[in-house]
């Protein structure tokens, strides 16, 4: 699907910079392009990229559906959770300890990655729910990534990308906090229905 490979294509440049084993740090430019690419992978990989697919299966675990999946995916989103916010602590104490990285040049072309981030996750919202459904529709992303994008650029010092964009999904930011631990292996499934009895005659 294009709006897949569009999204693979945006963050393979930054990839190569942090697999590259040739790749060193030590001068502002390759300093700078290491910042970069983890901000790339923290904030809108990690931070924004799996937000829509969050919102579609979750929002039909809260409706009754999809249970099992819904349950599955608030683990998931939980671990995507400190992902990014590990990476974005990292590249604080990195803005912290190299301040000369943070240049305006450099915010702005931040603020152009995020700009296209939100764009091409935007186009995976239209291709995966092209006329809604259960109470969702493709056009309520729109606001919930601008949303979302405020708050990653605001946590790495940048400034609101959208301002005024409000959240349409705050119970989103309940299941992001979810606390509950689990041990899969020692989980009894308890929820199956039973349609009738098995005759074997």
């Amino acid at each position: 699907m294009k709006c897949i490979r569009d999204k693979d294509d945006f963050l393979i440049p930054f990839i190569e910079t942090l697999t590259n084993p040739e790749f060193k740090t030590g001068t502002p430019e390759a300093d700078q392009a290491l910042l970069k690419s983890l901000i790339v992978f923290a904030c809108l990989m990690e931070g924004l990229f799996f937000y829509v697919g969050f919102v579609q299966i979750l929002s039909l675990g809260r409706q009754n559906k999809m249970t099992g999946a819904a349950e599955q995916y608030q683990y998931i989103l939980r671990d995507e959770s400190m992902h990014c916010n590990f990476g974005i602590d990292l590249i604080n104490t990195i803005k912290l300890e190299n301040p000369h990285l943070w240049t305006a040049d450099f915010r702005r072309e931040l603020t152009e990655l995020f700009h296209r981030a939100v764009e091409l996750e935007y186009a995976y919202a239209e291709d995966t729910m092209p006329r809604g459904v259960l109470g969702l529709n493709a056009s309520m992303f729109k606001e919930y990534l601008r949303f979302v994008a405020n708050r990653r650029a605001q946590q790495i010092g940048l400034d609101q990308l959208f301002p005024g964009e409000t959240n349409p999904f705050p119970w989103m930011s309940e299941l992001i906090d979810l606390k509950k631990e689990k041990n899969f292996f020692e989980t009894r499934v308890i929820e199956y229905q039973t349609g009738g009895a098995l005759s074997w005659d």
